[in-house]
């Protein structure tokens, strides 16, 4: 008989020959933290179906989420918030990133999580996590039609600017891409409105 146990995705590698990893959807997902099955606040979030741990932050990624952070809510409108490693509910996803802007005030969700259409900008902080970010975050952003996903690399010492999600095709991308220097400034747009600049350098630890 085949068995079937959603699992963390890192530690695949464990799993008995006779199990098979079956996708979660994102109701089971939420009803394994109201029976306590996941802890709160527990490092790992939901992609594509499968549990994912969080890798453990080191401090100039810390400081850096601090920085876009600080730099974003100086530049956003009123009527939008920022949040930091909140959940984001997605069609088979709740990603936390590592910075979003999401619309409306933050008592909002007292009830629920942001939607994609309620998420303009995903900010994702990369060092170890670069390739993460780039692929299956990325993915997943751009199948949801989240207008504009950053990836701040602190490897390369640059921003990576997406933009124009493809939506839900086969291979999920998004058609603009642009990187910023140190030396340069990112515009930033929030739901097809130019609200303001940031300096990569101010947001770089």
């Amino acid at each position: 008989m085949i068995r079937r146990a959603p699992i963390l995705a890192t530690r695949a590698a464990s799993i008995p020959a006779d199990y098979t990893i079956a996708p979660l959807s994102v109701e089971q997902y939420h009803a394994m933290a109201r029976a306590g099955i996941l802890e709160e606040g527990a490092p790992i979030e939901l992609l594509e179906g499968y549990l994912v741990e969080k890798m453990t932050k080191r401090p100039p990624h810390r400081v850096a989420a601090q920085l876009v952070e600080l730099a974003l809510r100086q530049v956003i409108p009123a009527d939008y918030h920022t949040a930091m490693q909140e959940p984001i509910t997605l069609e088979d996803s709740e990603p936390e990133p590592d910075v979003a802007v999401v619309q409306g005030t933050i008592r909002d969700y007292s009830a629920r999580h942001p939607y994609a259409h309620e998420v303009p900008l995903v900010v994702e902080i990369a060092d170890a996590t670069l390739e993460r970010d780039r692929y299956s975050k990325r993915r997943i952003c751009a199948r949801a039609g989240i207008p504009c996903y950053w990836i701040v690399n602190l490897l390369d010492q640059m921003v990576e600017v997406y933009s124009e999600p493809s939506g839900q095709t086969a291979q999920p991308f998004y058609f603009n891409q642009r990187s910023f220097s140190e030396s340069e400034s990112v515009p930033v747009e929030i739901h097809g409105q130019h609200v303001g600049v940031i300096s990569v350098k101010s947001i770089l630890p």
